[in-house]
């Protein structure tokens, strides 16, 4: 009859310390790898990509439907410093164009993401509102949108403009 030694069960406590010490070092890699602070930093940016050239299309509907006469609008004219896309009693100043082209244009006007109200976009155009992006028409007409608040994704600060 064959005689077969009892062998232990289950894992030494080395044999899990450089389980964990080799998993860890995986997710270190992996952490550095997909780096989210940078990945969050780009959506975001892409976000203002977006919201820009969405209250662009909204700028150059509204013109086209008022024959180009974009007067309503108040946009400031360079050299004159661009205006911030604001409005209402607490916010004098600003660029007040959201009453003009929500809903017609934009079902909701886009906001920053890092904005007020977490970059909820405006549904109500008659009460306070701030975008933290800022219009502006040159002297030949060309209108300019932009996001100076872009964040730095891998050292390079992008520049969010846009001008039609």
């Amino acid at each position: 009859m064959l005689n077969f030694k009892k062998l232990p069960k289950g894992f030494t406590l080395i044999e899990l310390l450089v389980v964990i010490g080799i998993l860890g070092i995986l997710l270190a890699i992996v952490l550095i790898a997909i780096n989210p602070a940078a990945q969050f930093a780009q959506a975001n940016n892409t976000a203002r990509t977006n919201d820009v050239n969405t209250i662009l299309n909204a700028v150059h509907q509204y013109g086209a439907d008022h024959k180009g006469n974009l007067v309503a609008l108040g946009l400031p004219t360079a050299p004159d410093p661009a205006l911030e896309i604001m409005g209402g009693v607490g916010n004098p100043g600003g660029a007040d164009v959201c009453a003009l082209l929500s809903p017609d244009y934009v079902s909701l006007f886009p906001v920053d993401p890092d904005g007020p109200n977490n970059g909820a976009a405006v549904g109500d155009c008659t009460a306070d509102y701030q975008t933290a992006y800022f219009i502006v028409k040159d002297a030949s007409g060309r209108i300019t949108v932009s996001a100076p608040s872009a964040e730095t994704v891998r050292g390079v600060a992008p520049v969010i403009s846009v001008t039609r």
